[in-house]
């Protein structure tokens, strides 16, 4: 069965977006980008929320833009034919290579993906969908947490854990900090 991971960055104060709603100091420096680029490639499939579909938007024509570098171009090609679910309570459509809307609820476009032929992990991705991603938790869907944690107190915001009164117990699969003092942790959900 496919791996469901729930990935985003985070401020140490936990908070995966500013009370402004702004995501800017998470901007990723060359080596963090990598990162990216490597854990892009293991994803089978991208469920996000409308923000972080429309910051996204960039990469479907970012072939275009001559200031881009090779490790930019391949996360292009990368997320351009990557497959990606929608979720929006505002869009009607969406545009984008293989990009749809979500047809049901975060949990049950997950159960559907499982049954699907495919492979890769079906990542979960966007601040507005962290309260979603809780009850997909609490549903016992998250197998895996990765979360980037960026040297920055926001002060508040959207929680990367929104509060949903649940132990849930987990085992640290890996840890990295790289030298720009961002650290990578992933997590696994013990069952």
């Amino acid at each position: 069965m496919r791996r469901v991971t729930y990935s985003m960055n985070t401020s140490l104060d936990g908070f995966v977006a500013d009370p402004g709603g702004a995501i800017d100091w998470s901007d990723p420096d060359g080596e963090v980008f990598r990162h990216f680029t490597d854990e892009l490639r293991q994803t089978g499939v991208h469920l996000l929320g409308r923000r972080l579909y429309e910051t996204m938007l960039y990469w479907e024509t970012a072939e275009q833009d001559e200031s881009l570098d090779a490790a930019e171009l391949e996360w292009a090609a990368l997320w351009k034919a990557l497959p990606k679910v929608v979720f929006s309570r505002t869009l009607t459509t969406v545009r984008g290579t293989n990009t749809r809307l979500a047809s049901g609820t975060l949990e049950e476009e997950i159960e559907h993906l499982r049954t699907e032929p495919g492979d890769g992990d079906i990542a979960i991705g966007g601040a507005n969908l962290a309260a979603e991603a809780a009850e997909a938790a609490e549903a016992g869907l998250i197998d895996e947490y990765r979360t980037v944690v960026h040297p920055v107190l926001v002060g508040g915001g959207t929680p990367y854990f929104p509060r949903n009164e649940r132990r849930v117990k987990l085992e640290l699969v890996e840890s990295h900090t790289f030298a720009s003092g961002v650290v990578r942790l992933r997590h696994r959900v013990i069952r």
